[in-house]
């Protein structure tokens, strides 16, 4: 107590950053300790076996709970929650190169958690993993975050069980936050959605669960060589994780946000909610909305049953795109610097341009132009040498929300005469470990490019 009797405890100054937490990334990243990938996968392939899991589609009038607006023909639930499909007039950029368009677009205002918890054992990080089902998900099942979570679930809006582990993320005396930051999703068919992703090192014991296994950072990587192994959801709150070390690229830090800056300013992203019955191009018929020209994607509606959700059925809505996507990064070393192309993505849902990949398109949707018109680079990272494919596998997306959104993530070695160092406009050569910085921090980072980062930290140098 001081001479005036105050008995408060002075602040004390902390490290601005955790400069163990890098070291000990690494330390994860390179143990294969534990369950081997092909223990994981078949532990995977067990839980399907084990719980009843079925998704059928169903025509709209089917649907429990949902329905279509009378005034404005969005599909909204009747507890005004979860999220609705409605429709959305976009511009982007200014003009004369103004692009615009109207689509169906899912409006989920609330911010949800994908947590993932951590804990060392023997010295080395280990992450709580979840064998999850996603309707949306190709084979259903596949390993998740620990909490995997829309508010509307977590507050049990629908009436079902607790979500597992959820109070590590809730309340801070449970553990130390390693990565936290608000991501949006895909700007394509969400309206400015985001979710909280999150790391936290629990304090002392966790209780097990079947459906859960803890895994070091190695093994996750290698199972990220697996087809839809992986979810989306895991792979974005992993991204945040890695640390940063090369202190040098191509272009300073202050230059790559002076150049994201000005792109944000030349191409804003205009968007504006409108009724879903007012968008031309779509039509609704009994099991499905779509495009005229059968391109891009359609809406859909199915009917769910899985045993160990919080709610062991239920239907809703889905979007279902057509054909199987591309998202790559071209790659090239610098002076012994990694470093991928990205391009400044400004999408309808988007509230600013982002860093995505090189190439991220449906390419079925582009065949019908002429090859002028084609997406920058798409030919040469589809046609690339066996040789020169330094990573590829086929990730699903949010299987919340899409069915059967597939896309082939690729990392391709590119030379000079390919992809010279001085890119088209709305391109721009970052290093590996600049983006890795970037993608612990708010909308700088699309979610496709977090996996794929996610995929590059697979790599050995």
């Amino acid at each position: 107590m001081t001479a005036t009797g105050d008995s408060r405890v002075r602040p004390t100054l902390k490290a601005r950053q955790d400069t163990a937490l890098p070291d000990r990334v690494a330390r994860s990243a390179a143990s294969l300790t534990g369950q081997s990938a092909d223990e994981i996968r078949g532990w995977l392939h067990q839980r399907r076996e084990e719980v009843r899991f079925a998704v059928d589609g169903i025509p709209f009038d089917a649907l429990d709970g949902w329905s279509f607006a009378p005034d404005t023909g969005n599909l909204v639930h009747r507890s005004g929650r979860f999220f609705t499909v409605e429709g959305l007039r976009v511009s982007v950029g200014e003009q004369p190169a103004r692009v615009e368009w109207q689509q169906p677009v899912i409006v989920q205002p609330e911010v949800g958690i994908l947590g993932i918890l951590a804990r060392e054992f023997d010295g080395v990080l280990h992450f709580l993993m979840q064998a999850k089902m996603e309707p949306g998900n190709p084979g259903l099942l596949q390993l998740s975050p620990t909490v995997q979570a829309t508010y509307s679930n977590y507050t049990k809006v629908h009436k079902g069980a607790a979500v597992r582990y959820l109070e590590y993320f809730t309340d801070p005396s449970r553990g130390h936050v390693l990565s936290d930051a608000l991501q949006s999703e895909h700007g394509s068919w969400f309206h400015r959605k985001r979710n909280r992703n999150m790391i936290v090192e629990a304090v002392g014991p966790v209780p097990e669960h079947e459906d859960f296994r803890w895994l070091t950072l190695g093994r996750i990587h290698e199972l990220l060589g697996h087809d839809n192994t992986v979810n989306m959801d895991a792979r974005s709150a992993l991204a945040g994780l890695y640390g940063h070390s090369a202190p040098h690229a191509l272009h300073s830090d202050t230059e790559l946000l002076s150049w994201l800056t000005a792109q944000r300013s030349v191409t804003p992203v205009r968007s504006e909610r409108v009724p879903l019955a007012d968008v031309p191009g779509w039509t609704r018929g009994t099991a499905s909305i779509d495009h005229e020209n059968e391109r891009y994607f359609r809406v859909v509606a199915v009917s769910v049953q899985a045993g160990n959700r919080e709610v062991g059925r239920w239907t809703q809505p889905l979007f279902e795109p057509r054909g199987q996507g591309v998202a790559a990064f071209l790659t090239r070393t610098v002076e012994g610097v990694p470093h991928v192309l990205v391009r400044a993505r400004a999408e309808g849902g988007f509230l600013d341009a982002e860093l995505g990949p090189t190439v991220q398109c449906t390419p079925s949707n582009y065949a019908h132009l002429p090859a002028a018109e084609q997406p920058p680079f798409l030919d040469l990272v589809t046609s690339a040498d066996p040789s020169r494919i330094r990573y590829s596998a086929l990730h699903s997306e949010e299987g919340g929300r899409f069915l059967d959104a597939v896309s082939r993530y690729l990392v391709v070695e590119a030379d000079e005469s390919e992809a010279p160092l001085d890119p088209p406009p709305g391109f721009r050569w970052v290093s590996r470990d600049q983006l890795a910085a970037l993608a612990q921090y708010s909308h700088y980072v699309s979610v496709q490019a977090r996996t794929l980062l996610m995929c590059l930290n697979t790599l050995k140098a």
